[in-house]
């Protein structure tokens, strides 16, 4: 067959399986184009899924009856900046460029465009199938206003077998809402109210200011616990920033669909960052529950590549271990921040589960119960092997954070009394905790101590990544890691970190050779340290079922009190929790 050029309205399709692959992405470009636009305010509807309708208007700047014409051309765009007379792909300032979503949405759909400029008249264009109509002088919603509607009428009409990918209406919805949030969280100065198929979905009000009102939208989106439970992330380095908020360890998920990340206002889905999340809550959290955040990263234009997929869900940067290191230290600093403070989220539970325990014995009441938990209280619990009641310390108060120790309970929890409730530790976990911030800081001050190989473990790489690996040596040496190249398609392993132990040598540079290919940084070296460390802990710590007498108790409390991170244990589980006296009142109907 010979080669022949395609039809446009065939290039137009074929665009709009990459652009607008689903509803959600339909809606995705329209509400983009109205951010670039300068609109404060945007209205979006679906209907059936988006399979019937998508709609969205806004109060933008608007265009003219000839930008309507144009703006249904293929590559055609007015957000490309130029500089020395070419377009320039490297300082993108929108949220679209590349000219091609209305084009491609017309092409498998009957799209119609009205817009208006201040000052001037309606104008309106139709694209069917890529058929164009216009453009015409039209009427707009109000008079004067000036803005643009989008309507998308029976989307991928044109090709009948898209048809057949979609979903069902439901998780084609749940798409649609999750883009509008994610667009949503970028711009709180924005309005954003979306419905589906009559019904509010989301009402959002602009925030009076872009930063001040970035936690308000946060909370309105990911939920009012998220507000109460996150702390703030500012960091900068080398013209780079972050900024956002970042949910505390207790405040975590089964899976990381409450994670949201931004560059220059972008939502993105991007493995770098996602992997310098993982790494920074690697030392709180297990492996099988993810944090809850959203993080906000700006640069230069330059310093990042938008156009690396037609979605532009995807980035690179041109350090990306200057972005890893940023995010990971940042982060972490902030957790720092926050000290012993545990989620609210943790008490809450708590309180749910003695709420439902004290429903269930008010409606089939024990005699038995009442005569020994309410006449004879003292002396059962001076009788009881399980409850060892202390007196406090006389220099103590309860006026300190966690309060004074008052008893111990199965020789596993410390109850202490605060100025305004009461405090139930896991002494393990907590005490596991501490044991591994210690020995983490004596790995920051002092280095690791190395272990010489009785006989160097020699390990074939591709010469890439000897290049890479042998690099990196100095800093490996930091953490009791000796290479040495080894000719050109090896290394050579000399020593290794003692407390590591018996360990896979060949497997660790191979794993350190592609997470340095990846990110640029060595931090499964790292990860692994701190993952023995946590292990180590665990066996240092003072075991659940150890009698602690009441020094021992209020110093472990002082010392919670002043480390980071005690709130949770080495895989983000709580080592205590707290209990407000009028949440406990509130149980017994005293208020």
């Amino acid at each position: 067959m010979p080669i022949r050029r395609l039809s446009e309205g065939t290039v137009n399709r074929i665009a709009a399986g990459e652009v607008v692959e689903r509803p959600a992405a339909a809606i995705k470009e329209l509400v983009e184009n109205a951010m670039d636009a300068g609109a404060t305010r945007i209205v979006i509807a679906a209907a059936a899924g988006g399979a019937e309708l998508l709609l969205v208007e806004d109060d933008g700047i608007g265009m003219s009856a000839d930008d309507l014409r144009l703006a249904i051309e293929r590559h055609a765009t007015s957000k490309l900046p130029v500089a020395n007379g070419e377009d320039d792909l490297s300082h993108i300032l929108t949220m679209g460029f590349r000219g091609e979503a209305l084009p491609s949405i017309g092409a498998v759909a009957r799209l119609t465009l009205i817009s208006r400029m201040t000052g001037g008249e309606a104008a309106e264009i139709k694209v069917d199938g890529g058929r164009l109509e216009g453009p015409r002088p039209a009427a707009f919603l109000a008079s004067g206003q000036h803005g643009t509607r989008a309507e998308v009428r029976e989307l991928f009409y044109a090709t009948p077998a898209r048809l057949k990918f979609l979903k069902s209406a439901r998780s084609e919805d749940l798409a649609i809402v999750d883009i509008v949030k994610r667009l949503a969280m970028a711009r709180p100065d924005i309005g954003f109210y979306l419905t589906l198929d009559g019904r509010k979905a989301l009402d959002l009000e602009a925030e009076p200011d872009l930063m001040d009102g970035r936690l308000p939208r946060l909370a309105r989106i990911m939920g009012r616990d998220f507000g109460d439970n996150a702390v703030r992330v500012e960091a900068g380095r080398e013209g780079v920033t972050l900024s956002g908020y970042a949910g505390l360890p207790t405040y975590n998920r089964a899976n990381a669909a409450m994670q949201f990340l931004f560059v220059n206002g972008r939502p993105v889905r991007d493995k770098l960052l996602v992997g310098a999340v993982r790494g920074a809550y690697a030392d709180f959290l297990a492996r099988d529950r993810h944090p809850a955040l959203a993080l906000f990263l700006d640069c230069d234009p330059s310093f990042v590549d938008v156009n690396v997929h037609p979605a532009k869900t995807e980035v690179r940067f041109r350090d990306a271990g200057l972005v890893r290191g940023l995010i990971v230290g940042a982060l972490k600093q902030s957790l720092n921040a926050a000290g012993h403070r545990a989620s609210t989220t943790v008490a809450g539970a708590a309180l749910s589960s003695l709420q439902s325990a004290a429903s269930f014995h008010r409606q089939a009441p024990s005699p038995s119960f009442v005569a020994a938990g309410f006449h004879d209280a003292p002396a059962m619990f001076e009788s009881a092997p399980s409850v060892r009641m202390e007196v406090p310390l006389p220099s103590e108060t309860p006026d300190m954070p966690l309060g004074v120790a008052r008893a111990q309970l199965h020789e596993t929890y410390v109850v202490a009394q605060t100025a305004d409730g009461i405090v139930i530790v896991d002494q393990h976990a907590a005490h596991e905790r501490l044991v591994y911030e210690r020995m983490k800081k004596a790995l920051a001050n002092g280095g690791v101590t190395r272990q010489p190989l009785l006989i160097p473990e020699v390990v074939d790489l591709d010469p890439s990544e000897v290049t890479r690996v042998s690099a990196r040596a100095d800093e490996l040496a930091e953490l009791g890691l000796v290479i040495e190249e080894f000719g050109p398609d090896a290394v050579v392993v000399r020593e290794v970190p003692a407390m590591l132990g018996k360990l896979d040598v060949k497997g660790l540079i191979r794993d350190l050779a592609d997470e340095i290919a990846e990110t640029g940084n060595a931090l499964s070296l790292k990860e692994r340290l701190e993952e023995v460390s946590g292990t180590l802990a665990c066996h240092m710590s003072v075991r659940a079922g150890r009698r602690l007498n009441a020094e021992e108790m209020n110093a472990l409390l002082r010392e919670m009190e002043t480390t980071p991170h005690s709130g949770q244990c080495n895989h983000g589980r709580p080592t205590y929790v707290e209990l407000k006296l009028a949440d406990i009142e509130k149980l017994f109907g005293r208020r």
